[in-house]
């Protein structure tokens, strides 16, 4: 099996156990990490280009937010930088056929991300390196020129970075 596959197999396995677990039930009791903490503020520097397991961790990183936001008042943001941005573009020239819905179930987990609270970015630099024309880009995403300074602001700020690659 290779790296890439383990990496599946255990996010799949991870997401299953939080199913299974019942995980909508939580308390900050549950975790101890969590005791004395009265929010949390999060960035997702969101790599990721894999269309399968981009749908997995936004799952997870929306899910995550719910999880908190019974517990505590999260503030998310996920940042798109690198090769990810191609996954958040109208534009799916270079994708197969039969990731076509799977491309339109990322637009759809965004679209919830960003009605449930959830700020969402996207790198402009990455975008231009990759192809990805900035008209193109989801319209519940904000452009911002480096994603870089958007994250060095985010941690400047006190936010936990959370790599999704």
């Amino acid at each position: 099996m290779g790296a890439n596959q383990r990496k599946i197999v255990v996010v799949l396995l991870s997401a299953l156990f939080m199913v299974l677990s019942g995980l909508s039930s939580v308390s900050a009791e549950e975790y101890k990490a969590m005791k004395g903490v009265k929010s949390a503020n999060v960035m997702f520097d969101m790599r990721d280009a894999n269309v399968q397991t981009a749908i997995i961790h936004l799952n997870l990183i929306h899910d995550t937010y719910s999880e908190l936001a019974a517990m505590k008042k999260p503030v998310f943001v996920v940042v798109f930088m690198a090769g990810s941005v191609k996954l958040i573009s109208t534009d799916h020239r270079g994708f197969k056929a039969e990731e076509e819905n799977s491309l339109k179930e990322i637009a759809s987990i965004i679209s919830k991300m960003k009605k449930t609270g959830i700020r969402v970015e996207a790198c402009l630099f990455a975008a231009k390196v990759f192809g990805v024309e900035p008209s193109t880009i989801l319209p519940e995403i904000e452009r911002v020129g480096n994603g870089w300074i958007s994250e060095i602001g985010y941690q400047a700020r006190g936010y936990s970075l959370v790599p999704v690659y």
